[in-house]
C-alpha cells in the first residue's frame, strides 16, 4: 500500500514513541476491586461482515475476554470502506475501553492516509488515528482459482490473462487491503491486466467464488476456504506466507513463483481510540495474551494454519509500524 508522501516525514523513532504512548503495566481492575468496565462492558466493532475466519475468530477471542475483565464484550459487525468505516467510529469514540475495534492493520493505515490527505496545509500530527491494542494473529493469504478459471497454475492464468486482456477478474476483501496489495503487485510484476472486484468482507466473497462469479480471489486462510479446496470446488494457485503452509504442502509462496513483493500476510489485532489510558490498555492486551494461550482458541487458530500473535503490546505497536510503512 502506497500512502501519500506526508506520512514519509515522521522518523520511526518519532513515530513509534506516538504509538506506544508510554505504555505502563496494571491490572484490568481499579486498586477497589472494581471493574474499569461498570455498566454496559465493552462492545467491539468488527471491520467486517458475518461468516468470515475475522468474525468467527473475534466472537471467540469476546467471550474469553469477558470471562477475564469480567464484563460483557459484545461484538458489532461494521463492515465498509475496506475496514476503514468501523476505525472511523472508533476514532471518535470516547476514549475510555468501552470501544474497540478489530481489523486488518492495512485498515488503519488506509484510514490514516485518507486522514493525512484530506488535511489542508502542512500535517502537525503524525500518529496514527487509532491506538493499537493487542495482536490476534497473522493469516496467510491464498490465492485460489473459482470454476471459471482457465489454467492449472498462477503462470498458466496469468498467460491467458495477456491473450485475453479484461478476462481476468480477482476478487479481494477491499481496495488497498492486503490481498489487493497482493493483486496489485501480481499485476505490475506480471505486466498483466487484471479487474478488481472488491467485497466488504470474506463471507460474500467465498460464496460467490464457489459460484463461479469470478476467476481468481486474494482469501484469508479459513476453514471454510480449506475444505472448498479439499472437496475440488476451488483450486490453490498460491501463497501469500514465509514458507509453505502445513496444510497445503504442495501449494507454492508468491515468492517461490517470483513473486516476492506481492508475497504478503494479513496482520490482525485489537484498536482503540487514541489516548486511551496505559492501564486500560495493559487490561485489555492481557485478556486477549491469555485467551491466546487458551487450547480451545490457540488450536482453532492452528488447525486453519492461523499464527496467533505472542507478542507485548509493545511488539504489536511495532509490527503495526511495519505494516503502515509497506
Amino acid at each position: 500500500m502506497q500512502c501519500p508522501e506526508p506520512l514519509t516525514h515522521p522518523s520511526r523513532r518519532a513515530l513509534l514513541a506516538a504509538l506506544i504512548g508510554g505504555v505502563a503495566l496494571s491490572a484490568g481492575h481499579t486498586a477497589h476491586g472494581e471493574s474499569e468496565w461498570p455498566g454496559d462492558g465493552i462492545k467491539v466493532l468488527l471491520a467486517y461482515p458475518p461468516g468470515g475466519v475475522s468474525d468467527q475468530t473475534m466472537r471467540a477471542l469476546a467471550r474469553h475476554m469477558a470471562k477475564q475483565l469480567k464484563v460483557p464484550v459484545v461484538v458489532e459487525n461494521r463492515p465498509g470502506a475496506s475496514g476503514t468505516l468501523a476505525l472511523d467510529v472508533l476514532r471518535r469514540a470516547v476514549p475510555d475501553g468501552r470501544t474497540l475495534a478489530f481489523s486488518a492493520a492495512t485498515s488503519v493505515g488506509l484510514l490514516w492516509a485518507d486522514k493525512v490527505r484530506k488535511k489542508q496545509g502542512a500535517v502537525t500530527d503524525s500518529r496514527p488515528p487509532v491506538l493499537p491494542v493487542a495482536g490476534v494473529m497473522r493469516t496467510p493469504i491464498l490465492i485460489v482459482g473459482t470454476k471459471a478459471v482457465t489454467g492449472d497454475s498462477l503462470a498458466d492464468v496469468l498467460a491467458h490473462a495477456r491473450q485475453a486482456p479484461g478476462a481476468l477478474r480477482w476478487a479481494t476483501t477491499g481496495e488497498g487491503t492486503t490481498g489487493h496489495t497482493v493483486l496489485r503487485r501480481v499485476a505490475q510484476q506480471a505486466g498483466v491486466p487484471i479487474v478488481h472486484i472488491p467485497y466488504k468482507g470474506g463471507g460474500q466473497q467465498i460464496v460467490d467464488a464457489l459460484g463461479g462469479q469470478f476467476e481468481v480471489l486474494s482469501t484469508n486462510v479459513a476453514p471454510q476456504q480449506l475444505q472448498a479446496l479439499r472437496d475440488g470446488y476451488l483450486k490453490a494457485l498460491a501463497v501469500g506466507a514465509p514458507q509453505r503452509l502445513p496444510v497445503l504442502p504442495d501449494v507454492p509462496t508468491l515468492a517461490e513463483l517470483g513473486f516476492s513483493r506481492a508475497n504478503l500476510d494479513s496482520l490482525f489485532g485489537l484498536f482503540a481510540p487514541r489516548d486511551t489510558p496505559a492501564h486500560i490498555v495493559q487490561a485489555i492486551h492481557r485478556s486477549v495474551a491469555h485467551a491466546l494461550n487458551e487450547p480451545e482458541m490457540r488450536g482453532r487458530l492452528l488447525a486453519a494454519d492461523i499464527t496467533p500473535f505472542t507478542g507485548t503490546a509493545d511488539d504489536f505497536q511495532q509490527a503495526v509500524l511495519r505494516e503502515l510503512q509497506r
